[in-house]
C-alpha cells in the first residue's frame, strides 16, 4: 500500500541529519535570503524575531542572509548585516541565542560580493570593486581591480576571522557563499577568472582561492565545527552559466574544496527537480554527494506555487515531483532541502509540512519581500 504523500513527507523530512559535530533535528533548512533590514550592518530585535519564529515553527537549520566579512570591498549596502565589528557581532549573538531558545540550529552565511560592487557604494564608498580579473559578468574589459596576493590574503583572513567569531558567539557552524556570481564564484568560473597565475587556468587552479579560504576557516575553528560551502552553476546575471559541463569537471572543482575541509555542500539550483547532466536523473546536489560523499543540501523553488502545494496534498500531476523529492531523500541522494521564499511568505511553513497541514500552505507572494515578518 502506498503511503499518502502528506504523511510520507512529514515522516521523511522529520529525520535528523548530522553535519560534522552538529545534529540538525530535521531535513528542512532555511535558505539564505538578503533582506536589508539591518541599518549600519547591525541585526536588531526584528532580525532575531524573524529567524527565531521560523526555528520555533520547525525549521531544523537556519542559514542566515548573507553577511559581509571584514574587508572594505565586501559589500555594497549599509542595510545588509556585517559579521565583524563589536555592535554587529553583539547583535548576531542575540540572534543565535534566540534561535537556540526556539529549538533550532543556525549558521551565518559569510559573504564577499567582489565585482558586483560599484565604487562609491556604501558601506565603504572609497573601496574599489575587486575580483580575480577585475571583470564583471558579461564584460570584456575590467571595471574593477584584479586582486593582488595581498588582497587575496586579506580576504582569506577576513573569512577566517568571521568564522572564528561565529563559533565564539555561539553559532552552530558557518556557510561560505561561493555561489551566484559573487567573489568566490568569480574565481571558480572561467567567465570572470582570466588570471594566468596559480589562481587561474584549469578548474582545479580556479578553485585554489576558495579552497584556501576553506582551509583557513577550518584551521581557525574547532574540528567538529561545521563548514558548509554554497555553490551554483548559474549566476545572477548569467542564468545559463556553468562551472562544469560533465561530472568529471564538477569533481575537479569539488574535490579540492572537500579536501580543504568542507563538511557539507549547499548546491544551489533555480529548480531543484531538474537533472544536472545528461544520462542521469541526479540533480546538482545529488551529483555533489555522489562525487564527494559529503552531506548535501538541495535548493531551488521549493514550495513557491499552488501546483507544488497541490503536489504535497496528493492532487494532480505535481505529486510525482513531490514523490521524486522524497524518494531522493530516502535514497540519500542528498540530505536536506532548503526552503527560501516560501518561508518568507509563511513563517509556519515547516510546522505545517511536518504536521501534515498541507491544506494550510500558501502560495508565495512577492509582497513578502517588503517586510521582516
Amino acid at each position: 500500500m502506498t503511503v499518502p504523500a502528506p504523511s510520507r513527507a512529514a515522516e521523511i523530512l522529520s529525520r535528523p541529519v548530522h553535519i560534522n559535530g552538529l545534529t540538525v533535528p530535521n531535513r528542512i533548512a532555511m535558505a539564505p535570503m538578503t533582506r536589508m533590514f539591518s541599518p549600519g550592518g547591525v541585526p536588531g530585535e526584528n532580525v532575531a524575531s524573524y529567524y527565531s519564529r521560523r526555528a520555533a515553527a520547525g525549521v531544523g537549520l537556519i542559514v542566515t542572509e548573507g553577511t559581509y566579512v571584514g574587508h572594505e570591498s565586501a559589500g555594497n549596502s549599509d542595510s545588509v548585516p556585517r559579521f565583524h565589528g563589536e555592535e554587529q557581532l553583539a547583535g548576531w549573538a542575540k540572534v543565535a541565542e534566540r534561535v537556540h531558545a526556539a529549538g533550532g540550529t543556525i549558521v551565518p552565511q559569510l559573504w564577499h560580493i567582489g565585482m558586483v560592487r560599484n565604487q562609491g557604494e556604501a558601506p565603504y564608498a572609497d573601496a574599489p570593486a575587486v575580483g580575480p580579473s577585475g571583470l564583471r559578468i558579461g564584460a570584456d574589459e575590467p571595471t574593477g581591480k584584479a586582486m593582488t596576493q595581498r588582497d587575496l590574503d586579506d580576504v582569506i583572513g577576513a573569512f577566517a576571522e568571521a568564522a572564528a567569531a561565529a563559533e565564539r558567539i555561539g553559532f552552530d557552524g558557518v556557510e561560505l557563499h561561493g555561489a551566484h556570481g559573487y567573489l568566490l564564484d568569480q574565481f571558480l568560473w572561467a567567465g570572470t577568472n582570466r588570471r594566468t597565475d596559480a589562481y587561474g587556468g584549469d578548474p582545479v587552479a580556479r578553485t585554489k582561492f576558495a579552497a584556501e579560504i576553506v582551509a583557513a576557516v577550518r584551521e581557525t575553528v574547532s574540528p567538529e565545527f561545521p563548514v558548509i560551502f554554497r555553490y551554483s552553476q548559474w549566476k545572477q546575471e548569467a542564468y545559463k552559466a556553468r562551472l562544469a559541463e560533465t561530472p568529471e569537471e564538477l569533481e575537479a572543482i569539488l574535490a579540492p574544496l572537500a579536501a580543504a575541509g568542507v563538511d557539507a555542500f549547499h548546491a544551489s539550483t533555480r529548480r531543484y527537480w531538474l537533472p544536472e547532466f545528461e544520462g542521469s536523473d541526479l540533480n546538482l546536489a545529488g551529483w555533489t554527494k555522489k562525487l564527494t560523499g559529503r552531506t548535501t543540501i538541495t535548493v531551488g523553488s521549493v514550495g513557491l506555487d499552488g501546483d507544488f502545494i497541490k503536489g504535497f496534498m496528493g492532487e494532480g500531476s505535481p505529486v510525482k515531483a513531490i514523490d521524486d523529492l522524497l524518494d531522493a531523500l530516502e535514497r540519500d541522494e542528498y540530505d536536506m532541502v532548503a526552503v527560501g521564499r516560501a518561508l518568507l511568505q509563511d513563517p509556519e511553513w515547516a510546522a505545517k509540512v511536518l504536521a501534515g497541514r498541507f491544506d494550510e500552505l500558501q502560495p508565495y507572494d512577492a509582497a513578502a519581500l517588503k517586510s521582516l515578518s
